[in-house]
């Protein structure tokens, strides 16, 4: 028991995106499918100096 309102949001966030139709912005796709006027940087900042993992498969190698 208890798992009904969590069962009902999970049911109307999918319908939502079901049925929704999202506005999209035709020009800012033309300048990501282009590659002109491109705002994103090229690294994905996730807060790491390094790669915490990086040595963890040098093993494989």
């Amino acid at each position: 028991m208890g798992r009904g309102r969590a069962k009902a949001k999970q049911t109307k966030v999918a319908r939502e995106l079901k049925y929704s139709s999202p506005q999209t912005d035709f020009e800012r796709l033309q300048q990501e499918l282009s590659g002109s006027g491109s705002s994103a940087p090229d690294t994905v900042d996730n807060g790491f100096e390094d790669d915490p993992w990086a040595d963890e498969d040098s093993w494989r190698r």
